[in-house]
This record gives C-alpha cells, structure tokens and sequence, in this order.
C-alpha cells in the first residue's frame, strides 16, 4: 500500500494557513528561523499548529516529509 504523498500545499491547508504558492513563501520569508530553534518551538504556531507538527514527526507519520522540507526551508538563510 502506497502513503498518500502530500505537497507544502496541503500542509499549509492542514494548518489552517493560506496556502497558494506566493502565500507560502511570503510565510516562509516572513518566518526564517535562526540555528537552534527547532520547528515545532517556533512562536509564530498555534499549539494545535504545534501539536500537530510535533505529532507527525515523532510518529513518522505520512506528514512527516513535507513537514521535514517545511524546517529545511524555514531555517535557509535568504538568498542575498
């Protein structure tokens, strides 16, 4: 049985945020997060926006590699 493959897209849907292309990388810009701080600790989420990152990634859930590319992409440093 295959996992569903889900997109940036869906996660943001899945979190109640905008989530067209250009709202997900004004977030994205808008959000970067410094060395160290994990994702799930960032302030900017709900606790049921936490809880939920939290939870796919400890379980290894199908969420879990867009969630992965999420804390990739918030903790790049911006292109100068």
């Amino acid at each position: 049985m295959e996992l569903p493959t889900h997109t940036l897209n869906d996660l943001f849907e899945q979190l109640g945020l905008e989530f067209d292309d250009a709202s997900i990388e004004a977030f994205i810009a808008e959000h970067r997060l410094p060395d160290g701080v994990k994702l799930i600790d960032a302030e900017f989420w709900t606790p049921q926006q936490a809880g939920f990152l939290k939870e796919e990634l400890r379980e290894d859930a199908d969420w879990a590699p867009v969630v992965d590319e999420l804390n990739v992409r918030l903790h790049e440093k911006p292109a100068s």
